[in-house]
C-alpha cells in the first residue's frame, strides 16, 4: 500500500510539476530544468549512504519497517510545499523543497523495495511480488490522473488546482498506506554477525559486478526514455498533437492504467521466458510504438488511445523486472561474500533513476529553450519550434529504450542459475524443508523461512 503514493508521485512530479513551475509560476524552462537536474544529482549521493544504514539497522520494530515509517513524514512535508506552495515562489524555494522531497522519497522507496525482496525469496516468486507492487503503483498513478479530468469538468479546462489536488492525494494516502503495511506485515531480524566496515571499495565492487553492471546501465536507459517523455508529455500532446490538457490527461490515464494489465501479463511472461528476455521483448515493442507516434493524426483520440495503451502495457515491465533482478543479485552477493547488501543494491538503482530523471528534465527543458519553444500559458509557438519539440520528444526515448533492452543480451543470472544459488544458500543457512513457522534470522537468510543459528561464511 505505500506503493499507491509512490505511483502517484511518479506521474505528478515528473509530468505535471515541472510544467507547473515553468509555465504557471513563470520560473522559466531552462531554470526549472536545471534545478530538477541539480537536486537529483546532489541527492543521488545520499542513496548509497541510506542503503548501508538500512542494511545495518536492527530494532524491535524491524530493519526496513523503521525506515519506511521514518521516511513518510519527510516525504509528506516535501509534497505539501511543492504541490501546494504558499503564494509566489523562487528558484531557491524549489531547490530546497525538492531536496527534502527526494530524501523522503529515497527513504520510502528503498525500504519498501528491500522489504519486498526479503519476503519474496524465489526467482519466479519475485516476478509475482514485484508485479503486484507495480500494479499497486499504477493504481496510485491512475487515481491521481483522474483528478485533472474530474476538475476540468465538461468544458475540458484545467487549472493550477490540479497540482494541489495531486499533492493532497499523496499526503492523505501516504500515512494510510504505511500504517497498513506496518500493521499487516511483520519483519523478524537479529543483529548481523559481521560488523566489518563498509568503504568505497566495497561499493564499487558491487557496481562492477557483471550482472549488477548490466542492470544499472539498463535501468538508467529504461528510466531515461520514459522519463524524457514524461517531462515533455503535456507540451507534446497539447502543442504538437493538438489535444486539450484534459484529453492529454485522459490519454496519460490510459497509458498508466494499461500498466495494470501489463504488470500482470509481463510478470506472468517472465515466469515463462525469464525476466531478462521478457524485458528485451518489452523494450523492443516500446521503441517501435514510439516511432508510431509520428503518424498519429492531429487530435485523433481513438488512434492515440490505442497506441498509448500498448506503450503503457509494455513500459510497466521496465521497473518491475529490473527490481526483481536486483533481488536475485542480492542472493548471489550474499552467497559469495556472506553479506546482506540488498538495500545498497537497491540504492544503486534509485541512484541511476535519479540521474536519468535529472538528465531527462534538465536536458530536455534546456533543448526546448534553445529551439525557441515558449512554455507560458496562452503563447502560440512557431511551426519550427513545434517541429523541434517533436524531434526532441521522440528521438532520445527510442534510442535509450533500445539500448536498455540490448544490455540483457547474454545475461547469465537466469532462473536456473538463481535456483542453484538459492539451493546453496538454503543448505548453508540450515533451512529444513517442510518445517512450519519459526523465527527468522533475516540477516543470515535474507528471506522469510525457517533458519538455524549458524555463523555466516565468508
Amino acid at each position: 500500500m505505500p506503493g499507491v503514493s509512490a505511483g502517484a508521485l511518479a506521474v505528478g512530479l515528473t509530468v505535471y510539476l515541472p510544467r507547473y513551475y515553468a509555465g504557471h509560476l513563470g520560473l522559466g524552462l531552462g531554470a526549472v530544468g536545471l534545478i530538477f537536474m541539480a537536486v537529483r544529482l546532489i541527492d543521488m549521493t545520499v542513496d548509497p549512504v541510506l542503503g548501508v544504514l538500512m542494511d545495518r539497522t536492527s530494532t524491535a520494530l524491524g530493519r526496513y519497517r523503521l525506515w519506511l515509517a521514518a521516511g513518510a513524514p519527510v516525504l509528506m512535508a516535501g509534497v505539501y510545499m511543492l504541490f501546494d506552495p504558499p503564494g509566489a515562489v523562487s528558484l531557491p524555494y524549489l531547490l530546497g523543497w525538492l531536496f527534502v522531497y527526494y530524501i523522503g522519497l529515497s527513504m520510502v522507496v528503498l525500504s519498501h523495495a528491500a522489504w519486498a525482496s526479503v519476503i519474496a525469496a524465489k526467482y519466479h516468486e519475485r516476478s509475482r511480488v514485484f508485479g503486484v507492487l507495480q500494479l499497486i503503483g499504477i493504481l496510485g498513478a491512475t487515481a491521481v490522473l483522474v483528478l485533472p479530468v474530474i476538475m476540468a469538468g465538461p468544458g475540458g479546462r484545467s487549472g493550477a488546482g490540479d497540482v494541489a489536488a495531486m499533492g493532497w492525494f499523496v499526503i492523505i494516502a501516504m500515512p494510510v498506506g504505511v500504517a497498513l503495511a506496518l500493521a499487516s506485515t511483520p519483519e523478524r531480524i537479529v543483529a548481523d554477525l559481521k560488523t566489518e566496515r563498509f568503504g568505497p571499495r566495497d561499493y564499487f565492487e558491487m557496481i562492477w559486478r557483471p550482472d549488477m553492471r548490466r542492470i544499472i546501465i539498463a535501468d538508467f536507459c529504461l528510466a531515461l526514455g520514459p522519463g524524457w517523455m514524461s517531462a515533455l508529455y503535456l507540451f507534446y500532446f497539447h502543442d504538437a498533437r493538438g489535444f486539450t490538457i484534459a484529453n492529454a490527461s485522459k490519454l496519460l490515464l490510459i497509458y498508466i492504467a494499461a500498466g495494470v494489465i501489463g504488470a500482470a501479463g509481463l510478470s506472468w511472461l517472465a515466469t515463462r521466458l525469464g525476466k531478462h528476455r521478457t524485458l528485451m521483448c518489452a523494450s523492443t515493442g516500446y521503441s517501435l510504438g514510439l516511432i508510431g507516434l509520428i503518424w498519429l493524426p492531429q487530435a485523433a483520440f481513438g488512434p492515440a488511445a490505442a497506441l498509448m495503451f500498448a506503450l503503457g502495457f509494455l513500459a510497466s515491465g521496465f521497473p518491475l523486472l529490473d527490481r526483481a533482478m536486483v533481488a536475485d543479485v542480492g542472493d548471489a552477493v550474499r552467497l559469495e561474500q556472506g553479506k546482506n547488501r540488498i538495500s545498497l543494491l537497491y540504492a544503486m538503482i534509485t541512484t541511476t533513476q535519479k540521474v536519468a530523471g535529472a538528465t531527462s528534465i534538465g536536458l530536455s527543458f534546456v533543448l526546448l529553450g534553445l529551439i525557441g519553444y515558449q512554455p507560458k500559458e496562452g503563447v502560440v509557438n512557431t511551426p519550427a519550434a513545434i517541429h523541434g519539440l517533436e524531434l526532441i520528444y521522440l528521438i532520445t526515448p527510442v534510442v535509450f529504450v533500445m539500448l536498455g533492452g540490448a544490455c540483457y543480451i547474454g545475461y547469465k543470472l537466469d532462473s536456473r542459475r538463481h535456483g542453484e544459488i538459492r539451493a546453496q544458500l538454503d543448505e548453508r543457512d540450515g533451512v529444513v524443508a517442510g518445517v512450519g513457522e519459526a523465527p527468522v534470522l533475516e540477516s543470515l537468510t535474507g528471506d522469510e523461512g525457517v533458519g538455524a543459528h549458524v555463523p555466516e561464511l565468508g
